[in-house]
């Protein structure tokens, strides 16, 4: 007994340690992105709204806000992101103070530890996927597998290395899954749920609405999937269901106390602008293609963004042939577990959970117009229970003498450690930025500007949100870590509301105030260009593309 209590701690500490290690290697070697600026920033207690806007700054001026204040306390953080931002602070707050320990980057705050936070967070969902594998199926092995899964799944490696709150989001939907499971045979057993689970469960539910909006749903899935089984049971206890109303009530409560703050906020519809918009044309498949991407990569990823062509083309060749093998196996392991007496209440409840949390999403883009698929990231919200399904399939799989796909014969344990080393690999893949690359790369573009501008340099783009800040601090943070003796740059942010003139005359205006010789680099500006800038030459010469900056350069002598 001591043997196997010592053997199953000793796999979660080895499957902990394996994610912590994933996790946080070269965990600043890619540089942030617009989401994680404004981490960065709200966490500090600092705002977006004291750069500023319509004239020339330096590089300094722009990245102020990435400074840490002495005087700065939890209360500024609450005050600027709610003012600023459409996101519920508890990530924030923890932030704020985590990022005290480590120390400053050139003056900035660490992007290391900001995101190191996200990374031990990821990691302690190794040893959670543990506990709840373990409470669905009741068997050691189910639980192993999730944990190895959790901590080597390419999608759960994206999550863990960005400085944002998606790890802790999983852990309380990983809690509240839990609490559903607890629920569920509670019915079986015709008994009425502990008050310590239902007080646990609004606990957790509060933390998770605090921690991402999104959060709430998984809570639509957990509902309907405890009243169908009840229908399917006929089991009608009416203290068995005060308590689920009780635990409704108390989440609800829980969740109505954030609308005043988003209400108020005026930038809401602003930054999610990107998920919403008209559909015409292939706009209308695009959603189930871009599910399906986000869904393959929960369990594999091989470098399909690599610079190389050839490994490219490779790699898409060896993950289509590895799909196509590895599903059947993950699809048999599910139906056994389903027709099992045994484990098929967990697998039915849990694969119910999983429908319905990506029916609403489909629900939300073809009904509502908000394209959920869009960001990979939000299907944390049914994530676990999909590695629970992935380990509980894994399991089956081990227990086969032998597996037969396509002719090829091979072990049940000899299957799964293929489908193990291909997941770590494909986590190596997010690590050396070969898949999951970030949205935007500053890191190349201040290259470019660096090598190809030899004179002084303006960098100008039209701003609407805090986001645009981002675009242009990612730009400044290269040059302020790498280039410090470049020549002079500048930044330009155009305000542009309801009139993009607004814009256009902010440029002409610091073109005539500036000397020559001056390049300016037109980033992401959508907004005419002024006639001063005409009498400008354009560069001609082909520049590299850049993801996240679409830009031109112009040369005033």
């Amino acid at each position: 007994m001591i043997l196997k209590i010592n053997r199953g701690l000793l796999l979660i500490l080895f499957w902990t340690l394996i994610a912590l290690i994933l996790r946080l290697s070269w965990l600043d070697s890619k540089p942030p992105w617009t989401d994680e600026f404004s981490t960065l920033v709200f966490s500090l207690g600092n705002s977006f709204l004291r750069v500023p806007l319509d004239i020339p700054i330096d590089i300094d001026t722009l990245l102020k806000p990435l400074q840490p204040r002495p005087d700065a306390q939890l209360g500024d953080v609450l005050k600027n992101l709610f003012t600023e931002s459409n996101h519920p602070p508890l990530y924030f707050l923890l932030t704020h103070l985590w990022v005290k320990l480590f120390p400053l980057e050139s003056g900035l705050v660490s992007v290391f530890g900001a995101r190191s936070l996200a990374a031990i967070l990821g990691g302690l969902s190794v040893p959670a996927i543990y506990g709840l594998g373990r409470l669905a199926f009741n068997t050691s092995l189910v639980a192993e597998m999730g944990a190895a899964m959790m901590a080597t799944s390419a999608y759960a490696i994206f999550l863990g290395q960005e400085a944002r709150h998606y790890t802790l989001a999983i852990l309380w939907v990983i809690a509240s899954l839990a609490c559903t499971l607890v629920a569920a045979k509670s019915q079986i057993s015709q008994t009425k749920i502990p008050w310590s689970i239902a007080v646990s469960w609004i606990i957790v539910n509060g933390l998770g609405i605090a921690s991402h909006y999104f959060f709430v749903l998984i809570l639509l899935p957990e509902v309907l999937i405890l009243v169908l089984l009840a229908w399917r049971n006929h089991y009608l206890n009416p203290s068995y269901w005060r308590r689920i109303l009780a635990v409704g009530m108390g989440t609800a409560i829980s969740g109505l106390v954030w609308i005043p703050v988003f209400l108020q906020n005026s930038y809401g519809g602003k930054l999610t602008e990107w998920i919403q918009g008209e559909r015409t044309g292939i706009a209308w498949i695009s959603p189930i293609f871009q599910a399906l991407a986000a869904w393959i990569t929960m369990i594999v990823l091989l470098p399909i963004e690599s610079p190389a062509l050839t490994i490219v083309i490779l790699a898409g060749i060896a993950m289509f042939i590895y799909i196509i093998w590895a599903v059947p196996i993950l699809y048999r392991g599910w139906q056994e577990n389903l027709t099992s007496s045994q484990t098929h209440l967990s697998t039915w409840i849990l694969s119910g959970i999983v429908g319905i949390a990506i029916a609403q999403f489909f629900i939300f883009t073809y009904v509502f117009g908000i394209d959920l698929t869009r960001g990979a990231r939000y299907n944390f919200v049914y994530f676990p229970a999909v590695i629970v399904l992935v380990g509980a399939s894994l399991a089956v799989c081990w227990s086969k003498p032998q597996v037969n796909i396509y002719n090829w014969k091979i072990t049940g344990k000899m299957a799964v450690v293929l489908i193990l080393l291909v997941a770590n690999l494909s986590a190596i893949t997010v690590i050396g930025n070969l898949g999951y690359q970030k949205y935007y790369r500053p890191d190349l573009f201040a290259d470019i500007i660096n090598q190809t501008s030899q004179v002084p340099v303006l960098i100008t783009t039209t701003q609407k949100t805090h986001v645009h800040i981002g675009e242009m601090m990612g730009i400044a943070r290269e040059f302020k870590l790498k280039y410090p003796n470049s020549p002079q740059t500048q930044f330009l942010l155009t305000h542009q509301d309801t009139n993009p003139q607004t814009s256009t005359i902010a440029l002409q205006t610091a073109l005539e105030q500036l000397s020559r010789p001056l390049d300016v680099w037109v980033v992401n500006f959508f907004a005419d260009l002024p006639d001063n800038l005409q009498t400008c030459q354009l560069y001609q010469s082909r520049l590299p593309d850049v993801d996240g900056y679409e830009y031109k350069l112009y040369r005033c002598r």
